[in-house]
């Protein structure tokens, strides 16, 4: 379904088309696509074409002929144009009839909570892979800005019409758990009073010493009389257990659900990770040398081949990841989008090299980078937790600064820029601070309808309100923006950005507060009144529903 700007468009465009047929410039074949948008500078019009130039080639004439030829064969009734003119070489400006703005209100205003939903993924299946941290300790900032990205991802594909699946992959075997392992039945014989060493790559994390003298407190010395393949199982699915629990913990906090946790150590379990290999063994790219199995990914554009299993017999990391991407290949997705961490850039060329080898289409494949955030404070680097005196985690920044802030400032950027996250902006109460900014647009509204219930002043049904009354520049200016939101979800889920909308719902708050400051909503014009009302409910919509997306409140009062 379109929206009133969509359809507007569709009638210039139209317009523009009809009247280059009869002036006799193109044919209705040899029409191109004609390009519409809206100036920059106000005084351009509302909306501006490169027609003209598009049609020098088919028409023989210089564009500011064939700009006066469409002009003179332009129905404007129909497309509710008041002028058209030509400006520079030969672009067209246009004039609008505002008229065409009124619907939006309507639109927002029926639509609710659902107004920017878009087909534009109607039937598609995506799965989104993000965060996956090693279930090894904290989650980092560098995991943060992932989830906060991966999450407003997700809502936005939903958004768009698609199915989304949110899937956690969890790295539960190989090396790094093995050192969980031991290094909680180190910190468990210390917390019994026994000198015990740490792993040479052990977790020296507090969380580590706390299920350690929790478990002491519970069994005993219980533990130290099983057989040691016992005990380290023992070990290894208390400390799995124990950190996943943290990180659904602080992820929860987040505003971040998954739909699926799918283990690695499911994939040997099954016998996952040997049927990928048997595949790929089947396809004729593997080959041996010094005693190793290497894939042949050169050949599908890797930079150089790849090695599976390693001269003592053991898997490299990329083996069971090529067996989990066959996986999720296998469950028959449109399209997979996995978020990687800065230092995983180039691992991507590999794991598609691997896909085209086994037969997948590499396309369907897209990693997104999430590069790393750098903390400030008092205008210094902050690397420690004043609490811990360690690395700052996802909880020490969620306890400092809030939700909210970290949610809208790690979406703010394209993930794939460095992002510097100034700790004194993001809890400052000030103007300066954009989620502050955003936010206090939607209470401020809120604000305005207390204030006009109290002066027993209640919005009429949209039937009874004359929008015609919505005359004045920055009226028109919300309005133009609030029909805006339907093609920004689109573009946003089409390039996989949701800081987008962020940059969306910012240039909206700062329409809002500069109308506020312009104008009075209640006004001695009860038709003027209603009318403000109505266009200030839609803007308090449309703010909350792109929060929402994101993930940050909107709150009634501040």
């Amino acid at each position: 379904m379109t929206n009133a700007i969509e359809r507007l468009y569709d009638n210039v465009k139209t317009a523009l088309a009809n009247a280059v047929v009869a002036a006799g410039l193109a044919t209705r074949e040899e029409l191109p696509a004609f390009v519409l948008e809206v100036p920059r500078d106000k005084s351009h019009g509302d909306l501006a074409t490169n027609a003209a130039m598009q049609l020098t080639k088919l028409a023989k004439r210089n564009p500011r002929q064939i700009a006066e030829a469409i002009i003179a064969n332009l129905d404007t009734a129909s497309a509710s144009i008041e002028s058209a003119e030509i400006a520079g070489p030969g672009f067209i400006n246009f004039r609008l009839n505002k008229s065409y703005l009124y619907p939006v209100v309507t639109e927002v205003l029926a639509a609710g909570e659902n107004y920017g939903r878009v087909n534009a993924g109607a039937g598609k299946r995506v799965e989104v892979e993000f965060v996956s941290a090693n279930p090894t300790g904290s989650l980092h900032l560098g995991h943060a800005r992932g989830a906060a990205v991966g999450d407003a991802l997700c809502n936005v594909l939903d958004f768009a019409g698609h199915e989304v699946t949110r899937e956690y992959y969890i790295n539960d075997a190989g090396k790094q758990v093995e050192n969980l392992a031991f290094s909680i039945e180190a910190r468990y014989k210390q917390a019994l009073g026994q000198e015990a060493v740490m792993p040479e790559d052990g977790y020296h994390g507090a969380d580590i010493v706390g299920f350690a003298q929790e478990l002491a407190a519970q069994e005993g010395d219980r533990l130290l009389s099983l057989p040691d393949d016992e005990r380290f199982i023992f070990f290894r699915q208390y400390g799995l257990e124990r950190e996943l629990d943290k990180i659904k913990r602080d992820l929860g906090r987040f505003r971040v659900g998954f739909d699926l946790w799918y283990s690695e150590t499911s994939l040997y379990e099954q016998g996952l990770v040997e049927q990928g290999l048997d595949a790929l063994r089947a396809t004729g790219h593997v080959y041996e040398e010094e005693g190793a199995t290497w894939l042949n990914t050169m050949q599908f554009g890797d930079d150089k081949n790849r090695v599976l299993v390693k001269n003592d017999g053991s898997y490299t990391y990329l083996t069971p990841d090529i067996a989990y991407h066959r996986v999720k290949y296998g469950r028959g997705y449109d399209r997979l989008i996995n978020i990687w961490g800065a230092d995983h850039h180039g691992y991507i060329p590999r794991m598609k090299a691997a896909m085209e080898a086994l037969g997948n289409d590499p396309g369907k494949l897209t990693v997104l980078i999430a590069q790393m955030v750098s903390l400030f404070q008092n205008g210094e680097k902050v690397k420690m937790s004043k609490r811990t005196g360690k690395a700052v985690t996802m909880e020490d920044l969620m306890d400092e600064v809030g939700v909210d802030a970290i949610r809208y400032f790690f979406t703010m950027r394209s993930m794939d820029s460095h992002l510097d996250f100034d700790m004194d902006l993001a809890v400052s109460t000030s103007n300066e601070n954009p989620v502050f900014y955003v936010q206090y647009a939607h209470a401020r509204i809120c604000s305005i309808f207390r204030q006009a219930e109290e002066q027993g002043i209640a919005m009429r049904s949209l039937s009874e309100i004359d929008l015609s009354r919505l005359v004045t520049e920055q009226e028109y200016d919300l309005l133009r923006k609030l029909g805006e939101l339907p093609q920004e979800i689109t573009d946003a889920a089409e390039q996989y950005a949701p800081h987008r909308l962020i940059r969306y719902v910012y240039e909206l708050a700062a329409q809002f507060h500069s109308y506020y400051k312009a104008e009075r909503v209640m006004t001695d014009d009860a038709e003027q009144t209603q009318a403000r009302l109505a266009l200030l409910a839609s803007t308090r919509i449309v703010i909350a529903n792109v929060l929402k997306l994101v993930g940050v409140t909107a709150p009634e009062r501040m």
